[in-house]
Formats: C-alpha cells, structure tokens, sequence
C-alpha cells in the first residue's frame, strides 16, 4: 500500500463527497484524485523522474493536496516550505534539498524571480496564480492540458514521500518520511481519534507545510474520507464561527489557539454553537493546565493533549479522548510504538525518573543528505527525541524540557543558533547568545542577548527591523537585550540558562552603548 492507493481507494469510495473546502471553493475526492493525475503528467513532462525533489512553498489552499499527491504519484518527492521564510532561509533550504522544480503562488513568487539563480538545482517554477503566465508554466495551465490519466510509476513502501524540515534553516535537518510511516500513522491517528467519514476537521493556523497540519489534517483525513475545512484567517472569532456554520466535529490546534479562544471567552462570553464539536486535540508545545481547566469550564470541552515530532512522522503518544486521561500529560505511548525515558549513557530509567525521551516505531527514514546527524539521533532503530521527561506509574508521558538547544513558538519549533548565526553577520554585533522566555499566549518567546562592538550604538528596533529582512517572522526576537558582557563557565560556554532567568529593566531592552 502506498499514498496513491490510499488516494485512489477513497477517491472511489466517497468520489463527491467533499474532501477540502475553502469557503466556497468545494474539492471532491473525485477532483482531488483527477486534478493530482494532471499535476503527475505535467511534473513527468517537465522532466521530474523518481525520486526527484519537488518544493511546495504554498499557503494554506484546496490545492495543497492536490500539489502534493500530484508529486506523490509523479514518484518524486515533496519539499514542503514555509512561505514565511524570507529569501536566504530559502536558498539554504533548497540547497540541501535540490529539488528540480518549485511549485509555488504570486505573492511568494514575486520577491523570490530575482533571486532565482541562487537556487542552482531548480529548473522549472510553477505559478499557482497564473500572474506571471508566459513567463513560468502556471496551475491553471496544468489543469486545462495535462492528462487525467493514472501515472504507472511503481511505488514502494519504503520510498521517500516528502521532506520535513522543522525550521532549522541554518543547518537544515530534512526528515525523510516514507509511504509506509505515513500510511502507518493516518491508521494510528485515525483509530486514537475514532475518525470516520462523518467527521469534518477544521484547519486552523496550523501550516500544511509542518507535519502535524499535514499528517493529521491532511493524510489522516484522506484515509478515513472525512471533510477538512480550511480557515483562511487567524481570527479565533473566524475560528469560532466556522466551527458553527460548517459543524464541525474535530478541532486540532496548538496551544496558544485554545489560549485565544479562553481569553475571548472570558472577555465576551461564548457566543457561538460549538455543539458540533466532539474532538478538540492540541499538540506542539506544552499546553498550560489552566488553559485546559478553563476550556472545559467555559466550552464545556475536554482538550485531548498528545505528542509527537517531525522525526516520529506524527503522533507517538495522546490522551485518552474522552478526558478520563492525566492532566498535564501528553497521554500513553499508542500502537506501534515503543518508548523509553533513558540517562544520558542510554540506560533505562525507573517510573517517574526524568531523562530523554527516545521512541521506537514508524520514524523517519534519517536527515536527507546527511547520515552523520542521523547516526546521532538514531541508534539501534531508537530515535532520541532530544525531549526530556517521564513517564509515571501508570504510563503517562509528562514532557518536561528540551535538551536541543530549541525554543517553541505557538507550536512552531526554532533552532536558537538560526537566530544567532543571522545576528552575528551585524555589523556592531560582537556576541550573542538566543533563549526562550515563558510566554503566557505563545508558550515561548525569543529574546536575544547582544554584546555590541566596542563604541557601537544600536535600538532594539534596528536589530528587529535586521532581522525581518533575513529571518521568517516567527524567528524574529519578541525581546532584545544588550549587556556589557554575557556570563560564561569556566570553559568559556555561554550559560544559557542565566540569561533565561535575567530580570531585564525596561532601559537595557531600549538601547545600549557600549563603552
């Protein structure tokens, strides 16, 4: 069994039944199926054989799936790409990926024409918006002349679907993530959440491009033939409202979703019909215990708290999803997985003992091009997660910290040394060290703490402003701080954990001269 099958499979079983919708724009399984033969004809005409790369920089559109079991089928491979990123997280991403063609809109497109010939592997660029038609092969061009027909191109369990990178732009880290891990996890995703045809999903904030907007709101739903409505904005009352008109049954969020939608609550009361709803499941950072005390007191709604990676390919643990789990956990280790809580010599420890977190199960095939950083998280099939907890007595996962050098961001996983490598290239930069801060909305926020060259002057608005211009907007520090030096052990390592902890007056956050 591979993705194309399973596509084919629902396709025939629930052919006009709604499979994406965006407002009023309704796409079948049946044109899911039909529209992504035409983009495997297009993409093999445009010269893309197995196991070429494919990068999708697309938002979040019907034609997502469409793009992306186009590339399935096609046997190449999908890259999917934030369109947040700016122009050299970009390069450096396709760098390591070399994907052959790049399918992406108008307003991504246009900054990046320039650009263009610092993205040496890429050959052809497909305009979803047809703007620049005659310039670059468009969507709309595909779809009016490309063959419906099946693509005969043979497809094993093993072969790389897509590659995942989790924000790490610096030093990419593509997860390769394969038929069969993908195929395995819909099933256990769709069996945790007893997920049927019956069941519409909303897709709020949540980019396709990660893993869990695509493997839980897009594949899994694809093999039980549910309905995903997509929320164009970032509104919780647009959130809200959709969950009204459209009835839907399953919510998937990360926390600070759930966090807006207590703090809209309290403020104005609950003033839509969520009746509808029998899921709500939030994932990608910790989830605050008051956030889902209130929740339940306003909503009258349970939040299903589970846990995974871009590394696990999706969901290695959940709650139980009629409440009855611990609160505070990330719930128990599901079917075909295995999971451990090791020291750091990868000795097992007893219930309760914190440590690292390492997983056994559908993984991700290793980092693309990169065997060294694969052979270091994955030993004797056990992938270490990098994630510090424990699991109790009973075998609730907690998940406690993170031993990667990582801050967590509305769900959105940042490299700190992505950050710092960018502040470091500033001219009146002498040091810098980057940390996550307890953020009551987010979960997290960036501050960066800078030492500035003997004599310079800078504003916390300069290096934000440097920043947007090279850094996707999630990256950039919420909170900037100079100081005359950053504390440092014996062996010369900056100690993170200090500038973690530091109370900041208001002054040294504004502007710093250092003399």
């Amino acid at each position: 069994m591979n993705l194309k099958l399973m596509l084919e499979e629902t396709a025939k079983q629930y052919g006009g039944k709604t499979a994406f919708a965006l407002g009023e724009h309704r796409l079948s399984y049946a044109e899911l199926d039909e529209a992504s033969n035409k983009v495997a004809n297009a993409l093999i005409k445009m010269g893309v054989v197995k196991g070429d790369r494919v990068a999708m920089l697309l938002s979040n559109v019907p034609e997502f799936p469409v793009i992306y079991f186009g590339i399935v089928k096609a046997g190449g491979i999908a890259v999917p790409l934030d369109i947040r990123y700016k122009v050299d997280e970009l390069v450096s991403l396709c760098d390591n990926s070399k994907p052959k063609v790049m399918v992406t809109e108008s307003p991504c497109l246009e900054p990046l024409i320039p650009a263009l010939p610092q993205f040496k592997s890429i050959e052809q660029v497909v305009d979803m918006s047809s703007k620049y038609e005659g310039q670059f092969p468009s969507y709309r061009e595909i779809m009016a002349t490309s063959s419906p027909q099946k693509v005969k191109v043979a497809l094993e369990p093993e072969d790389v679907t897509h590659i995942s990178y989790a924000s790490g732009a610096s030093h990419p880290k593509g997860a390769m993530l394969t038929h069969h891990g993908l195929m395995t996890e819909a099933a256990i995703g769709g069996d945790v959440f007893q997920q049927t045809d019956r069941d519409i999903l909303l897709l709020y904030s949540l980019p396709m491009c990660r893993t869990f907007g695509l493997v839980v709101m897009m594949l899994t739903p694809v093999s039980k033939g549910s309905t995903v409505v997509i929320d164009p904005g970032l509104s919780i009352s647009s959130c809200l409202e959709l969950i009204e008109k459209e009835r839907v049954t399953i919510l998937m969020g990360v926390p600070s979703a759930f966090t807006l939608a207590v703090n809209l609550a309290e403020k104005e009361g609950v003033q839509h019909d969520l009746s509808s709803l029998r899921l709500c499941g939030s994932a990608g950072a910790p989830l605050p215990v008051d956030i889902i005390k209130q929740f339940k007191k306003l909503y009258g709604l349970d939040i299903v708290n589970f846990w995974g990676l871009t590394e696990s390919t999706a969901l290695v643990t959940s709650q139980p999803i009629d409440g009855t789990g611990k609160i505070g956990a990330v719930g128990k280790v599901l079917p075909g997985w295995k999971l451990k809580i090791v020291d750091d010599d990868g000795q097992e420890l007893t219930p309760n003992e914190p440590g690292e977190v390492i997983v056994r199960g559908p993984i991700m095939k290793g980092y693309y091009g990169n065997p060294q950083a694969t052979a270091e998280v994955i030993k004797n099939g056990w992938l270490y997660t990098g994630d510090i907890g424990k699991v109790d007595e009973d075998g609730y996962l907690f998940i406690l910290d993170k031993k990667k050098d990582m801050i967590i961001v509305a769900g959105q996983n940042i490299y700190a040394d992505d950050i710092e490598e960018v502040l470091n290239t500033h001219p009146k930069v002498a040091e810098v060290a980057v940390v996550g801060i307890p953020d009551k909305l987010r979960g997290e926020a960036v501050r960066a703490v800078i030492r500035l060259k003997e004599g310079a002057i800078a504003t916390e608005r300069e290096i934000k402003q440097f920043c947007r211009k090279r850094l996707a907007d999630f990256k950039v520090p919420k909170q900037i701080v100079f100081v005359t030096s950053l504390p440092k052990t014996i062996t010369g390592k900056i100690r993170k954990e200090v500038l973690k902890q530091m109370s900041i007056p208001d002054h040294a956050r504004r502007w710093r001269r250092h003399l």
